[in-house]
């Protein structure tokens, strides 16, 4: 059976919902929908189109209002949901939502950025070695693992459509590029890169300077699988026509 995972950085959802998210759903048929920087509470979403929908959620928020978040909306309800990480200072910000739905294990993650400066540099590092040694202890146990979100890293110079102008940019540092590298050597698949291993595309755009409507991007959501999960990708895209946000959505078809 073929299951189609969204994965959106909606960079508001209230202000997403205001720019029609849920009409476009409608044009789509997607069995898990995960989003991240919610930036909203529970209780101050009218989450009724969701549920009038078939999905249910589970939320994992900020403790600071306005800031960060991730949700994920399933139409199969979960049969385990469990939140955060296990490292406080990730589960405050509201970073990691885990769902299992029977033999698959979803982490919809939502990686902090560094762009503010060398504090926020410093959280996204630690946050990158937590997450490279939780990620591979989960799948030891649960092998059928897909962590899909905003990762805020360009991993090589075919994600970002100026590589030697972003060479000290955060989210294309050395360093991190490193810890992609690292990442995929461990084990996790890129699924887009899988499915599309010479094509260019990308998933965020400043909102500065008409860069959408001139392409010049990033790409920093992916969906990672775990080996047992990579023969199983019917496959992976981008829609860069959705405009709800400064990303677009990230979207896979698994054959679970």
């Amino acid at each position: 059976m073929a299951k189609t995972i969204l994965s959106y950085n909606l960079n508001g959802i209230r202000a997403a919902l205001n720019k029609g998210l849920i009409d476009w759903i409608d044009q789509h048929d997607f069995d898990v929908i995960c989003i991240q920087e919610t930036k909203a509470q529970s209780d101050q979403v009218d989450m009724a189109p969701f549920v009038e929908r078939g999905y249910h959620a589970h939320w994992h928020s900020a403790e600071k209002k306005g800031y960060s978040g991730v949700l994920t909306l399933s139409r199969q309800q979960p049969d385990r949901v469990l939140i955060g990480m296990g490292v406080d200072e990730f589960d405050r910000e509201g970073r990691v939502i885990r769902t299992d739905l029977g033999d698959l294990t979803i982490l919809n993650c939502y990686f902090p950025s560094g762009t503010t400066g060398d504090v926020r540099q410093a959280v996204k590092m630690r946050f990158l070695d937590k997450m490279l040694v939780w990620a591979n202890e989960l799948k030891k146990t649960r092998p059928n693992l897909l962590i899909v979100g905003d990762y805020n890293i360009a991993h090589t110079e075919m994600d970002i459509h100026d590589p030697k102008g972003n060479k000290n940019s955060s989210g294309f540092l050395p360093e991190e590029r490193e810890w992609m590298t690292r990442w995929f050597d461990s084990g996790f698949v890129d699924s887009f890169r899988h499915a599309h291993p010479d094509e260019v595309a990308y998933s965020w755009w400043t909102f500065r300077a008409n860069a959408r409507a001139n392409n010049k991007g990033w790409r920093i959501d992916y969906q990672s699988v775990s080996p047992p999960l990579a023969d199983k990708i019917i496959d992976a895209g981008h829609f860069p026509d959705a405009l709800h946000s400064d990303h677009c959505g990230v979207w896979l078809t698994l054959d679970v």
